[in-house]
């Protein structure tokens, strides 16, 4: 194993970790992966709690999931995530994406349950960090539908909700897949305090204010 490749089987063990701490995720909910090449990811393994995960449990599959390591050892038995078709499209469908997570953030499910898009431009970190956060349609867990259903909206949006699931988040690497699915939390948080607060939905940022966050993420987004 390269070093290149245990420093990030170390960051995505730290990262489960947070997830698990942050409730994030519950049991062995959640899947986070990361390309190790053009043509290899590593993935965190099915039925096991990303809060507790050893660097070694980590697997390596190719780009239609099939896994090629461990195959001997104490963790050969170990089998990718039922979800890592949401994975596979992402990296399918964007080669600047280096790190995918999948998460059930509890606040931004409840806004699909009540109904609540966060798509709606509120918070200016939001739009600075993300632009929107939309929501897919409903698509039975860990099936070919799950991928369906982001596949258009993962080719403009780094964070996608998923209805009465959780979310998708992605990004360079896994910090800023992992940092992603923080905001999209947090927003959640503000917007659901906001409307129990007023009593309605909070309002939009005027235009010229979003017009302004959305050239100063362009900005930064071209000088990467």
């Amino acid at each position: 194993m390269s070093r290149s490749e245990y420093k990030l089987r170390q960051q995505i063990v730290a990262i489960g970790k947070l997830m698990h701490q942050k409730n994030f995720i519950a049991a062995g909910d959640g899947n986070i992966s990361v390309r190790l090449d053009r043509e290899r990811l590593l993935v965190t393994p099915s039925g096991v709690s990303k809060g507790f995960l050893a660097p070694q449990q980590l697997l390596i599959v190719d780009l239609n999931g099939e896994k090629i390591a461990p195959r001997s050892g104490k963790w050969r038995a170990l089998k990718p995530s039922s979800e890592l078709r949401l994975h596979l499209e992402c990296y399918r469908q964007r080669a600047d994406i280096g790190a995918v997570i999948h998460a059930h953030p509890p606040y931004a499910i409840a806004c699909t349950l009540a109904g609540i898009s966060l798509a709606q431009c509120v918070l200016p970190e939001a739009v600075y960090d993300l632009g929107a956060i939309p929501t897919a349609p409903y698509a039975t867990p860990a099936s070919e539908e799950g991928a369906q259903v982001i596949r258009d909206l993962i080719t403009q949006y780094d964070a996608v909700l998923l209805d009465r699931h959780g979310s998708v988040t992605v990004g360079t690497d896994v910090w800023e897949a992992y940092l992603r699915l923080e905001r999209v939390e947090h927003v959640a948080q503000v917007i659901l305090a906001a409307r129990q607060a007023l009593g309605k939905p909070p309002e939009s940022l005027a235009d010229e204010a979003i017009q302004k966050l959305v050239a100063l993420r362009r900005a930064t987004r071209s000088n990467r």
